[in-house]
Order: structure tokens, then sequence, then C-alpha cells
């Protein structure tokens, strides 16, 4: 279950969509996407893709997860994907992915999306910004901010050092 491991990485330091990382190698090459090894930044959407909705900006790489991934690039095959299976690129990584959710007796409903769900969170616990947390994440800072904000350590501070200010107060 190495690929899963690797996906899991991925998808956690980065909170890119599965079927990007699935498609992620150090190689340029049509329907791949990009990570610059030298640079450290992970180009999300895949070669001669049209961009949707879906954003999908580059996104500078974690120096932890960096190593990792210039390391699997060492150790990799020529075609150079970074999840793959068996030497071939992996299309989805669901059924590995509830394979290892079982087998972790992980409880609730455990996806791949979980783990930007996850990452998400993370830059919000973290005090990071709402605008910079979106622009990394690739989603409107509206879209962050309603679905993430709660976890932010500033959510609602104005209104408790506004409460706790309130003149005549004992």
């Amino acid at each position: 279950m190495r690929h899963v491991a690797r996906f899991v990485l991925i998808g956690l330091y980065t909170g890119t969509r599965a079927s990007a990382i699935a498609a992620a190698s150090w190689n340029v090459a049509a329907g791949r996407a990009y990570v610059d090894l030298d640079r450290g930044v992970f180009y999300r959407l895949a070669v001669g893709a049209r961009a949707t909705k879906k954003r999908q900006p580059p996104v500078p790489l974690p120096p932890r997860l960096l190593a990792h991934m210039r390391r699997w690039r060492d150790i990799g095959g020529p075609d150079g994907y970074f999840v793959e299976h068996h030497g071939e690129p992996v299309a989805s990584v669901k059924t590995a992915f509830n394979r290892a959710v079982a087998l972790a007796q992980l409880p609730g409903r455990v996806t791949p999306h979980t783990l930007r769900h996850t990452a998400a969170t993370w830059l919000m616990q973290a005090g990071v910004p709402m605008w910079e947390a979106a622009g990394f994440l690739g989603m409107s800072v509206e879209v962050l901010e309603r679905t993430y904000g709660h976890h932010h350590p500033d959510h609602l501070r104005g209104a408790v050092d506004a409460i706790a200010a309130r003149p005549g107060r004992r």
C-alpha cells in the first residue's frame, strides 16, 4: 500500500484533489500534473488541460514533502508518477484507500477528499490568513470561510472581545 501512503502525504501537505495527485509526475507531459522538484512547485492543472471552476493553481511544496518527492523520483521508474502501483500510474486510489481506511478501522465516512478537508482545517487552526489559505488550496475565500472559518482562532474573536469589554462590567 505504498502508493496510498504517498497519496495521503501529498493530499495532506497540499490539499490537492485526488485526480491531480494521481496525475502528478516529475516529467512534463500532456495530461499530467507537474511537480518542479528544483523549484518546489506543484503545478496541479494537468499539462494541456483547460482550467475549470475547480481551481488548480500552482502551489509551493512544504520542505518535508519536497524531500519525500525528490527521494521518490530518485528511486522511481522512468514514467515518473509519484503515485504508482506495480510500476503503473494509478487512475484512482479509491479501492486501495477504502482498504486502508478499513484496516485502520477509521470511523465515519473517510474518502480521499477527506485529505483536502483536513488540510483546510489545519490551515485554519494554524491561524493562516483566509486569503492565503484559499490561494494555497485553490478555493475562494468565501467557500473557505463558510466551510472552515469556524476552525480559525480568530473566529468570533471580535464578539468575545466586545462582550468582555462591555461598559458597567463588575
